[in-house]
């Protein structure tokens, strides 16, 4: 019978997961602080302990440090996931949001003990801070980021093949250092390559190596970056831009874990860890020949796809402020904030760059900025612009607009022009929609109708 520790000061909360986890044959002790586990249990006594992020006196995660090999799950509410995220840095197995479903919690106290223990980062001398480099963190906790974060968790774990899919400027990279930083491979190196921006003559000998002599120009034998990753990770990005040749060497190299350098005769293995990432579809590229099917199906062992920001709206702002409060201490400025037209247009902007844009963008306000606002002029953002014509257009199909002279006598106005129709549209249903909704309903782009506010003096409904 597995032991488990509860480490919760919430009594309710602790009395029902206690409750839960011996209906279903766990023995269970219980903690209220992380003083009062040291001091009743001897830790290492246990198969697993869960214990709350946020504890009176030291938090949840020092039982990370003090309990050995013992496996650590922290419990965190939903507004907190990013340090919970930053607790699987410091060597939690798996967090859980409260509040949580009852099933979940046991499938992850399942998964957790079926797997073998392991000395505790802090035994094999890997890093004991809790914080990523401020450059790899990702921001954001909306509810697909939520779903994100847990799947950077779980495949971190593993020496699975990740496919990491998402348009440019989603944060593919970030999400590859992620998942290396959260592995068991974190004190090794990751090698991060961008197959586009090697030239094709040279692709091969930069990943493989190669020998002495392999080709004109190859005065002596070199060793490539898989070789330099050995022992970490190794990063692709966009993988769909490799030759057919490197193709076919990538694909050994999975399939037996070895290279073989350019003119070498002999393998080399090597123990790597692979992380792709592209923005093309493999799929497709696989049907018409210009990527091997083979290898698409080695790499698609787990997939993560990257959220593109315009379907991000709650993590806009979140953004913004991080790359606002980053510019404003490295140009050594005054303290900086939006105006309120900033922000809306913030919000309002279809980002087709993603979070790179959103950088560039402030990046560029903050240099032009004279005071201490930046104000939606120095974003320098291109606004789609759309006609008259196709917005009445769009407008009629979607809601069928009544005609000019019906019913005309009865006094009620059904001559509405399109401004009037969408300043009714969107004061009678602002209170019920998102502004993504209304625009999606409009037929129209959150820009364009953000636009037609302003023009309009429409002026959006607080949150709360």
């Amino acid at each position: 019978m597995s032991r488990i520790l509860i480490v919760e000061d919430e009594s309710i909360i602790r009395s029902a997961l206690r409750r839960l986890l011996e209906k279903n044959g766990y023995e269970v002790s219980d903690a209220g602080s992380v003083a009062e586990a040291c001091g009743d249990f001897s830790l290492d006594s246990f198969d697993l302990i869960i214990t709350d992020l946020r504890l009176p006196g030291a938090p949840g995660t020092d039982l990370i440090g003090l309990a050995g090999s013992v496996p650590v799950l922290i419990m965190t509410s939903y507004a907190s996931l990013r340090s919970a995220v930053d607790a699987m840095k410091l060597g939690a197995v798996d967090y859980i949001a409260k509040p949580f479903d009852h099933d979940e919690m046991l499938k992850t106290v399942a998964a957790t003990l079926s797997q073998p223990r392991t000395a505790s980062e802090n035994e094999i001398g890997g890093s004991t801070s809790g914080k990523a480099p401020e450059q790899t963190r990702i921001i954001g906790s909306c509810k697909s980021m939520q779903e994100l974060y847990r799947r950077i968790g779980k495949v971190a774990r593993t020496d699975a093949t990740v496919l990491i899919l998402g348009e440019s400027g989603t944060g593919k990279e970030l999400a590859a250092r992620a998942i290396h930083e959260q592995s068991n491979r974190a004190n090794r190196p990751m090698v991060c390559v961008n197959c586009a921006a090697i030239p094709e003559t040279l692709i091969e000998s930069e990943l493989f190596g190669h020998e002495k002599g392999a080709f004109t120009g190859a005065t002596s034998g070199r060793s490539g970056l898989i070789e330099a990753a050995d022992g970490g990770t190794l990063f692709l990005d966009e993988i769909g831009e490799l030759p057919l040749e490197a193709q076919a060497r990538l694909l050994r190299f999975l399939q037996e874990g070895e290279i073989r350098r350019v003119g070498a005769v002999q393998p080399l293995k090597v123990d790597v860890r692979l992380i792709a990432a592209t923005h093309r579809d493999l799929k497709t590229r696989a049907r018409s020949g210009q990527f091997r099917e083979d290898l698409y199906y080695r790499l698609y062992v787990m997939e993560l796809r990257m959220p593109p920001l315009r379907t991000r709206e709650d993590d806009i702002l979140e953004l913004a402020e991080a790359f606002l409060s980053k510019q404003a201490e490295k140009m050594r400025c005054e303290s900086l904030n939006f105006s309120p037209e900033a922000l809306e247009l913030l919000r309002s902007y279809h980002w087709p760059g993603n979070v790179r844009e959103l950088e560039n963008a402030i990046e560029r306000a903050v240099i032009l900025a004279d005071g201490r606002q930046i104000t939606p002029d120095l974003l320098g953002l291109e606004l789609e612009q759309q006609s008259l014509a196709d917005i009445e257009s769009q407008y009629a199909q979607r809601h069928r607009l009544p005609p000019v002279d019906s019913d005309a006598s009865s006094g009620a106005r059904t001559d509405l022009s399109l401004d009037d129709y969408f300043q009714r549209f969107v004061l009678e249903n602002q209170d019920q929609m998102s502004e993504t909704e209304l625009a999606k309903t409009l037929g129209i782009s959150r820009k364009s109708l953000w636009e037609r506010r302003q023009k309009l003096g429409i002026p959006r409904k607080p949150k709360g």
